[in-house]
């Protein structure tokens, strides 16, 4: 039996189309559709509940240590009320999650980890527990919302102190009020713009969903599912556990070694990832030159030999053509390249592209 987040009430409400994720009763799109939805995002402003995700609360005198043990991002100078994204590896440099990492004082951090994972992220984390270090589920204590877009702050700023709301990337409040009610506002977000991950007790998620309609009514914001996330993601070619990553497929692999600090002393899956250097796989951008939409598990083909296969793939609306990330042979790999991708035993011509296929203008 899927699990529902505090706002499924609300969402059957707004008319969402309800489908099973990660173990929850999410809406994939509301009657606007994926395709509006996702151009809202884009040019706009789209709200999402993702409350299924898990919180994770680290504390204690060694606590800085640990995250540096079982994380392969560098946390020794995060400071407070700052984020920092990062990949947990097993012992083979596989990736059991990625995660992010608030500091909300000394010694205390939140993490924030993906839905699927939560209990397993926990019971890993416990497994590799060190002295010093308490760890805590919260996950069931919280709700999150995502509002992003270009007219996010915008709006927020019409329900809550603008001299609350976190003005860098990657930072956040811990004690920002929204119409009175307590919450956390980060500056994050999975959609490659800009926009706000909106952490609250549980039973004032949907409390908050209906201020946060409201003031954006006039601005075009949009209650957005599971699909726009999806596509939005894609488009900025961030990548999706269990899809373009998983216990099999390193962060290297997938493009994350911005995240993998080598230099640190040690961290799980470390020996592993550098006995796998230089890669002999890596990640590259699909786009589709011919007819078709291209999928998860196609294979990539170039001069009739197999060199990769899709991790996600799609029509993205905002770009308006189908494309898919992919991981292929490193000397295989090189943009601009022609490809075929088979999808269905039909050859679809395509071709090698940079990352990320969109970037937000600054």
């Amino acid at each position: 039996m899927d699990k529902k987040t505090p706002l499924y009430d609300t969402h059957v409400k707004y008319g969402g189309k309800i489908v099973s994720f990660g173990g929850f009763a999410l809406p994939v799109q509301y009657e606007s559709g994926i395709k509006q939805e996702h151009m809202a995002v884009r040019t706009a402003c789209g709200l999402f509940d993702v409350s299924h995700m898990g919180e994770i609360i680290v504390s204690g005198p060694k606590a800085v240590d640990f995250l540096n043990y079982i994380l392969t991002n560098d946390f020794t100078d995060l400071k407070v009320d700052q984020a920092r994204y990062s990949p947990m590896c097993n012992e083979h440099g596989g990736t059991v999650d990625d995660l992010i990492v608030y500091k909300r004082g000394e010694n205390d951090y939140f993490v924030v980890v993906n839905a699927g994972n939560r209990d397993s992220d926990f019971a890993w984390m416990v497994d590799h527990r060190i002295d010093g270090v308490e760890l805590v589920n919260a996950s069931e204590d919280w709700g999150q919302l995502a509002l992003q877009g270009p007219k996010a702050e915008a709006i927020l700023a019409k329900v809550a102190d603008p001299a609350l709301i976190p003005a860098g990337y990657y930072t956040a409040n811990f004690d920002a009020e929204i119409k009175g009610i307590p919450c956390i506002l980060s500056r994050t977000g999975y959609t490659g713009e800009d926009g706000f991950e909106i952490y609250m007790a549980a039973d004032k998620a949907a409390d908050i969903w209906e201020i946060l309609i409201e003031a954006g009514k006039d601005d075009g914001l949009l209650p957005c599912g599971l699909g726009a996330r999806d596509t939005l993601r894609m488009e900025a070619a961030m990548p999706l556990y269990g899809h373009d990553m998983n216990e099999d497929i390193s962060p290297k692999v997938a493009g994350l070694g911005f995240a993998i600090k080598m230099d640190k002393p040690d961290f799980i899956g470390k020996a592993a990832i550098e006995a796998a250097t230089p890669l002999k796989v890596r990640r590259v951008g699909i786009k589709v030159t011919g007819r078709g939409i291209i999928r998860e598990e196609c294979d990539v083909y170039r001069d009739g030999e197999k060199i990769g296969y899709i991790t996600s793939g799609t029509f993205l609306p905002y770009l308006g053509g189908s494309y898919g990330m992919a991981i292929v042979n490193s000397d295989k790999r090189e943009i601009g390249a022609a490809v075929q991708v088979d999808v269905r035993s039909r050859m679809v011509d395509a071709e090698m592209v940079k990352l990320p296929f969109y970037k937000r203008e600054k």
